[in-house]
């Protein structure tokens, strides 16, 4: 039998949405009911946002859309005071005609002050003046309570979405997630719920980022939408990513000596191999030509993203290389593995392998500088942001503070939440 679809939950923006509404009534009470209730909730539901930055910006583009529209109206209006009874204010054919006159004038001022965000708006109210209120007996108070309606329901709709019962923010705790089967679902992305209320919480001064075995460009895609301000730690610990500047604000490279004969010892092997390398903040991943199938397969995927850069060449020697990567079935992996830890070059370095979550019965090896850790990538990273506690999220048992489940994925920034804000 077909287990019944969850019911999603009443979010806080639906309930602050309609405590902006009933505000709205309120202070329509307290004004003797002379304005018109209904713009004010119109600006208070277009005005909340998920997120505080959210509502500052549509706010703004309403206020401004308001203010451009009554004022044409405004100036419409004591044109046809003056012009009464002439032709163009006779006739509802000329009249039409000078209101579309003024449609244009109203939006290239939009263009001119460099708000055309708040051009839909400019119309909606110099329209409602002059079309819908033109025959009022006073007009002109309509402009003014259009105008007033707006400003308070952007005003109520600020108040209440910037509001929150929290309480106080713990900001001296650096909190690290995991990515895959820890803070992304199973289509490969955040979920609504934790998208959202992580930004809230980062907007709040949350620290937080996340750690992966990813490249920075494996991360761009699951992490749209999350409003990062720490770098994260990518690369298995290798390299410390900053996602907003990208910047690599930290790198442990292999040294070049070990470059040497790790290049050496899968030339002898004829294992094909790929390079990757850091150029001023540039990943680039050298590759050869080979008849590999598995291989060739990874690179012809891989090289369309806008964020990686492959090229088909040895790797030059003095090139800063952050970690060598072989694919192969899962049992060459395996022997190659087995092989390699065995000799003296490879006991100095770090070699892990791990199955392939795109090429199905493949497996990776990679070679990493000994010190490319997530452990001390944190730590830099703790020293850089000068916090001592930390609060980590993993699929390992006992090595994380939380174990979160495959499957759990809210799980993380419901923990954080109850971490982050104090009672």
């Amino acid at each position: 039998m077909n287990k019944l679809r969850k019911m999603p939950g009443i979010g806080m923006r639906i309930i602050k949405s309609a405590i902006g509404v009933f505000f709205c009534f309120l202070i329509d009470m307290l004004r003797g009911n002379e304005g018109i209730v209904f713009y004010s909730q119109l600006a208070v539901l277009w005005c909340m946002r998920d997120y505080v930055s959210e509502t500052r910006k549509f706010a703004r583009q309403r206020a401004i859309g308001t203010v451009i529209g009554a004022l044409y109206g405004l100036v419409l209006l004591l044109l046809r005071n003056r012009l009464a009874g002439t032709l163009f204010f006779e006739g509802r054919l000329f009249y039409g005609a000078i209101v579309s006159l003024f449609i244009v004038v109203v939006l290239y001022s939009t263009v001119l002050i460099k708000q055309k965000q708040a051009s839909y708006f400019s119309c909606v109210v110099f329209l409602s003046i002059v079309v819908n209120h033109i025959q009022d007996a006073n007009p002109y108070v309509f402009v003014w309570n259009r105008f007033l309606d707006t400003i308070i329901g952007i005003v109520v709709g600020l108040v209440v979405n910037c509001f929150t019962i929290s309480g106080k923010k713990n900001k001296d705790i650096l909190f690290l997630s995991g990515l895959d089967d820890t803070l992304l679902a199973k289509n490969g992305s955040v979920s609504d719920y934790s998208r959202i209320e992580l930004n809230r919480m980062i907007e709040s001064g949350l620290n937080f980022t996340v750690s992966t075995m990813r490249t920075p460009a494996s991360l761009m895609e699951p992490l749209r939408g999350i409003n990062l301000k720490l770098p994260v730690i990518a690369m298995d610990g290798a390299a410390l990513y900053n996602i907003n500047e990208n910047r690599y604000e930290h790198v442990y490279i292999i040294s070049a000596e070990h470059c040497d004969r790790i290049r050496g010892y899968f030339e002898d092997k004829q294992v094909p191999y790929f390079a990757n390398v850091v150029i001023d903040d540039v990943l680039l991943i050298y590759y050869q030509e080979t008849d590999c199938r598995q291989y060739n397969g990874i690179v012809e995927q891989l090289r369309k993203s806008p964020y990686r850069n492959y090229v088909k060449r040895t790797v030059p020697g003095d090139e800063n290389i952050v970690y060598f990567m072989v694919i192969d079935t899962c049992e060459n992996i395996d022997l190659l593995y087995d092989e390699m830890t065995k000799e003296a070059l490879f006991q100095t370095l770090k070699v892990i392998k791990h199955p392939s979550t795109e090429y199905e019965g493949c497996s990776l090896l990679k070679v990493y500088n000994k010190n490319a850790s997530k452990e001390n990538m944190l730590a830099y990273l703790k020293r850089q942001l000068q916090i001592e506690k930390t609060v980590t999220f993993g699929t390992i048992e006992g090595k994380y503070t939380y174990l979160i489940k495959p499957g759990d994925f809210n799980r993380v920034v419901k923990l954080v939440k109850s971490q982050f804000f104090w009672k």
